[in-house]
């Protein structure tokens, strides 16, 4: 197994940027110019007989049709984006628009039509403007059937994709997966690739971040540089998805540290207006909550999408039992973290669901039920963070619930 590691500034800028539909769609039309001008390069290699005999006059017609229906088709996908992204603001949480705006299947169908457009489009000019001969014409007119070969193939996947696109159960996956991906790396590296906090010896002197937001990284090897090599220990507080304001302690540092290391410490925190995905598996059971609170009254009557978001927290808490691997060496070993806090985790996703869902006897059950589970699985990781949440449910249940016989069976689940 691959030894886990923190990523780095710039692997998180790459991401993030890679994930912009902007980028795939630019990398695909500069793919379509280039494959529209190699037609021109390379058309000596094909005989002039060759081309008369197959007909390579066709291209032009080809590329006419091709480059119309691309514009429409390619219009009619940003509209389909827009309205899921509208729906699934409205109708399930404006914090999984994030996911579905980075969706690698819209990128993809996307990216593959304007990439098509700007084929036709840039052919169409270079055949207008006699640059291509009887053999770049039957080249262009070979690539032309490839290019609407990958068309096809993703006209038909993005068929099957615009039947759950901005679906309640399609974004509860998407959110399911992007906490587990979160929760798994920070299960690898609980410490971020440090080592544990040591509130008792934390160092005296609090670094202030320059702005107020959320936390949405923190550069650990940024961290470890700002040690300048001494043999001192610097003391994380601030954790990703913490929100700070400019009197909360990011971190804290030795006296001898200088004014700019302090600064750097500083700047190894990217603070934003939103929580990010990364290094906040919270934030992920946080908008898991959020899907299923919205489905609960008074704002709606859904409980079903409550109980599918109870089963995806089941599984992303699932990843968060020791796999029995041996802790790996710290990357970082001046730099002290706190450790993710397991009554957090419980906290943020089931408390929500447990308040808004008391009065309907199932979304109680199956919590408890839910609790129970990641008892048995990992007793040691979930057991007093687990006790203590089953009472809350049963506290909330027996508020909301009015028959009896609702009550007891919430209290007989409850976790002793």
């Amino acid at each position: 197994m691959a030894r886990p590691r923190p990523i780095s500034r710039w692997r998180l800028i790459l991401s993030r940027a890679l994930r912009q539909a902007w980028v795939k769609a630019a990398l695909y039309c500069l793919g379509g110019i280039v494959a529209a001008l190699l037609a021109w390069r390379f058309q000596f290699l094909v005989p002039e007989d060759l081309a008369l005999s197959v007909g390579s006059d066709a291209a032009g017609n080809v590329l006419s049709v091709l480059a119309s229906s691309m514009l429409t088709v390619t219009t009619f996908s940003l509209t389909v984006l827009v309205s899921a992204l509208g729906s699934a603001s409205a109708g399930v949480t404006p914090r999984a628009t994030t996911l579905w705006s980075e969706d690698r299947r819209a990128h993809n169908a996307l990216a593959t039509f304007i990439g098509a457009f700007m084929f036709s489009v840039v052919g169409i000019i270079a055949l207008s403007t006699h640059l291509y001969g009887s053999g770049g014409r039957l080249l262009l007119l070979g690539a032309t059937v490839i290019v609407i070969g990958f068309i096809v193939v993703t006209l038909l996947r993005w068929m099957q994709q615009l039947t759950s696109f901005g679906r309640v159960g399609e974004t509860i996956r998407l959110v399911e997966q992007a906490a587990t991906k979160a929760l798994r790396a920070r299960r690898e590296l609980p410490y971020l690739g440090g080592i544990p906090a040591d509130p008792v010896h934390r160092q005296p002197v609090p670094v202030f971040p320059a702005r107020i937001g959320y936390v949405q990284y923190i550069d650990m090897a940024a961290l470890s540089r700002a040690l300048n090599g001494r043999a001192v220990m610097l003391d994380v507080v601030a954790l990703p998805g913490a929100f700070i304001h400019l009197a909360t302690p990011l971190a804290y540092v030795d006296r001898e540290m200088p004014a700019q290391s302090r600064e750097a410490v500083c700047k190894a925190f990217l603070v934003a207006d939103d929580r990010s995905w990364e290094q906040d598996p919270r934030f992920g059971l946080s908008v898991l909550a959020e899907i299923g609170s919205k489905s609960l009254p008074p704002t709606a009557a859904d409980y079903g999408t409550a109980l599918a978001v109870i089963g995806a927290a089941l599984r992303v808490l699932a990843t968060w039992i020791p796999d029995g691997e041996p802790a790996p060496e710290p990357d970082h070993p001046h730099v002290r973290v706190p450790a993710l806090s397991t009554d957090d985790l419980l906290e943020d996703v089931f408390h929500p669901l447990a308040r808004e869902g008391a009065g309907i006897i199932q979304v109680p059950v199956h919590i408890q039920k839910a609790l129970a589970a990641l008892v048995e699985m990992a007793p040691d990781r979930f057991e007093i963070a687990a006790r203590q949440l089953s009472q809350v449910v049963t506290d909330h249940a027996n508020v909301a619930l009015a028959l009896p016989a609702e009550k007891s069976k919430v209290e007989a689940l409850t976790l002793r």
